[in-house]
């Protein structure tokens, strides 16, 4: 008897301490975000310290924290290195209970922390790796990608200067994932439009000179030289194409990937008339000027937002909603994950928009031209709409997916 009533009691309060542990859990609200980007080097304007900034206006406009959430945002700079980039990550994940790691530009870098991040079963909020890989053929649970993919340029720009006559294209490209993956869908999409590679050559990425890259491609004689690269490497190329005349000799440079610090550094003399894809600009609309005056109050030199930096505040404001959604961190990433993919994306930045089953966010696409020198008409005034590719043509179609979450 003794024995048995010891049982009971021993039953009782082991099921007392398993229903005070389910609320404790439940009530988790604390999050840790890990911004790894290039805090020093060629892709800094463009992500950097002011992706911090981004995020952290998301922390704040989510309003979580002033319902009893503790939020950290940490950042680190992976340097461009895969293998520096993904140490930083297992630290961060293994030692300082990183919940999500943000922003990532630099492809090799997304797609090795991915990995890690599907192995840990944490969250990857991808803005700034352009590769459509991360939603294709290395797709997990754990990653979404919001801003922008290398389809999206492809089916952007290659194919409005494929279609306006530029049927013949060399790629002078940067020599990693993402250069790789830009020209590969570049290329497809420029002979499904009747037009012809003629050749192309890789550039290590980061490269001062690019002499030796634009005369071969000044040499091929296409009609279009397709510039599969970004940041401070297409500043640099284009620099150097007007110095060897490249455009007054005929030929036409596709800037497959610039964004708004590119222009701002190359100035409207030097950047006027090319033709390029972004899903976002600051002066869209009413609620993008409020947004990115807000932004530029904040950032390291009062700079306007980048598209990926725009992408981030979106990513990480849906990421909260999802975790409020849940009522409290599950601590589980492929949770967050589902979750955000069950809610619907709506902000004041991209509009509203489906999370798909391969992590893609539906959003449009727009076709810009930088305005001439005597066009602007003030500070940041640099771009003029030329077309809008809607959010299904600007995605990969779910049918044509490599993403082995998708249902065929």
């Amino acid at each position: 008897m003794t024995n048995r009533i010891a049982r009971r009691f021993a039953a009782s309060v082991a099921l007392a301490a398993l229903g005070l542990a389910t609320p404790a859990l439940a009530q988790d609200k604390t999050v840790k975000i890990g911004v790894l980007n290039d805090m020093s080097s060629l892709y800094a304007d463009i992500g950097g310290p002011n992706s911090v900034v981004a995020i952290k206006m998301a922390v704040e406009d989510s309003g979580l924290t002033k319902k009893g959430w503790k939020i950290d945002v940490i950042s680190g700079d992976h340097q461009n290195k895969p293998d520096v980039g993904v140490n930083i990550a297992r630290q961060w994940i293994d030692n300082d209970k990183v919940d999500a790691i943000a922003d990532t530009p630099n492809s090799g870098v997304a797609l090795a922390v991915n990995n890690l991040v599907k192995e840990k079963n944490k969250v990857l909020l991808n803005s700034g790796a352009a590769t459509a890989d991360l939603t294709g053929k290395a797709c997990t649970p754990n990653t979404v990608s919001f801003t922008y993919d290398t389809y999206m340029l492809a089916n952007g720009t290659g194919k409005a200067l494929t279609k306006a006559g530029g049927d013949s294209w060399f790629f002078l490209t940067a020599d990693y994932a993402f250069g790789h993956a830009l020209e590969r869908d570049t290329s497809a999409v420029v002979t499904a439009n009747g037009g012809k590679v003629l050749g192309g050559v890789k550039a290590p990425i980061n490269t001062a000179d690019f002499s030796s890259f634009l005369l071969q491609a000044q040499a091929s004689k296409a009609k279009v030289i397709g510039l599969a690269n970004a940041g401070g490497d297409t500043t640099n190329s284009i620099k150097q194409a007007a110095e060897f005349g490249i455009v007054a000799g005929g030929q036409k440079l596709a800037a497959l990937l610039l964004f708004i610090n590119d222009v701002h550094a190359l100035g409207l003399k030097t950047a006027q008339g090319l033709t390029f894809t972004e899903s976002f600009y600051w002066d869209m609309n009413d609620a993008t000027r409020a947004w990115s005056k807000r932004f530029s109050a904040l950032a390291t030199k009062g700079q306007m937002p980048s598209m990926t930096q725009a992408g981030n505040y979106a990513m990480v404001l849906h990421y909260l909603k999802a975790m409020e959604a849940l009522g409290g961190n599950p601590n589980d990433g492929a949770k967050v994950v589902a979750k955000m993919k069950e809610l619907p994306t709506d902000d004041t930045l991209f509009g509203k928009g489906p999370l798909r089953a391969d992590g893609r966010r539906l959003i449009p696409a727009y076709l810009f031209e930088v305005k001439k020198p005597d066009e602007s008409k003030g500070p940041w005034d640099y771009y003029k709409q030329i077309a809008t590719i809607s959010a299904e043509d600007a995605a990969k179609p779910l049918e044509a997916s490599e993403c082995p979450l998708v249902k065929k």
